[in-house]
C-alpha cells in the first residue's frame, strides 16, 4: 500500500534593504547612520539567526613595530597590508560562536577574529633549476601578530567593530540592524551582506550595495588631487607660497 509522505519543508530565505544606498560627504559631514531592514521567510517557522556584515573598500595599511637598537627605540621596517578593508562591521543576533561553528566563520570571514587580510608578500626569482616566479610571505610566523595589530589600529579609529546584539528581531520574521559610519570612513563602494543561519548552517544570503562619495567642492578637489597629482602638488605649493608672501607683507606693514 502506498504511503503519502509529507512534502519536505520549503527552504528558508532572507530579504533585506538599506535605508540609504548613497551617502554624500560634504564639508559638514560628521558620519552617517545606515539602517538595514529585512525579513526571514520560512513557512516552517524554524529558529533563525541573522548576521549582517558591512565592508568598505580595500585600502593599504602601513604599520611599523618599535624595536630597541643600541638603547634607542626606533621604528622597524614598515609592513604594508594591501588587502585590508577600510571599514568592517559585523552585527548579529547573538555571539557568532553561538550561531555557527568555526569552519563557517572562517570561510565566510565573519567577525574580527576571522576577517581575512592578505599578508604582504615578496616576489623572488628562482634560477637554480630554470627561471620561475615564487611568491613568499614576507612575515612568516609573525603574520598573525602583525594582522592583529592592523585590527587593533582600525578598532581604535572606530573603523572595525563587532556587535553580538546588533541585529534585533522587531516582529515575527522582521529584523533590523544599524550601521554607524564614522566621519573617517573611506569613500568608495561598500558591500552589505545579510546571512541567514538555521541549525548552525548558512541557508540564505543577500548582498546589498552602498556608496559613500564626496560631493561639491570636496569632490572636485579630491578628483583633482587623484587624477592630476603632480599639478595638484604644484598648485598647493604655489598657494602656500602666496599665502606666506601675503602674510609677510601684512605683518611688515603693521
Amino acid at each position: 500500500m502506498a504511503v503519502d509522505l509529507p512534502p519536505p519543508p520549503s527552504p528558508a530565505a532572507v530579504s533585506a534593504t538599506l535605508t540609504e544606498t548613497d551617502v554624500r560627504v560634504t564639508s559638514g559631514y560628521r558620519g552617517a547612520r545606515i539602517s538595514v531592514y529585512g525579513a526571514v521567510f520560512d513557512p516552517a517557522g524554524r529558529p533563525s539567526d541573522v548576521v549582517v556584515v558591512v565592508r568598505g573598500p580595500v585600502q593599504p595599511v602601513r604599520i611599523a613595530r618599535k624595536v630597541r637598537v643600541a638603547g634607542i627605540w626606533l621604528n622597524s621596517r614598515p609592513v604594508v597590508f594591501e588587502g585590508a578593508p577600510g571599514f568592517y562591521r559585523a552585527a548579529s543576533t547573538r555571539p557568532l560562536q553561538d550561531i555557527t561553528r568555526f569552519g563557517h566563520l572562517r570561510r565566510l570571514g565573519l567577525g574580527l577574529d576571522h576577517l581575512a587580510i592578505a599578508a604582504p608578500a615578496e616576489r623572488r626569482v628562482e634560477t637554480r633549476y630554470g627561471v620561475r616566479d615564487m611568491v613568499v610571505s614576507a612575515l612568516g610566523a609573525d603574520y598573525y601578530a602583525w594582522r592583529n595589530a592592523v585590527v587593533r589600529l582600525k578598532q581604535a579609529s572606530g573603523l572595525y567593530s563587532a556587535d553580538a546584539d546588533g541585529v534585533v528581531f522587531v516582529d515575527r520574521g522582521l529584523f533590523r540592524a544599524r550601521v554607524d559610519l564614522p566621519a573617517g570612513a573611506p569613500t568608495g563602494d561598500y558591500t552589505t551582506r545579510v546571512i541567514l543561519f538555521q541549525d548552525g548552517r548558512p541557508v540564505s544570503d543577500r548582498t546589498l550595495r552602498l556608496k559613500v562619495e564626496k560631493v561639491g567642492l570636496e569632490r572636485a578637489v579630491y578628483l583633482f588631487a587623484h587624477q592630476r597629482p603632480w599639478l595638484y602638488g604644484l598648485v598647493s605649493t604655489l598657494i602656500a607660497l602666496g599665502a606666506g608672501w601675503a602674510a609677510s607683507r601684512a605683518f611688515r606693514r603693521s
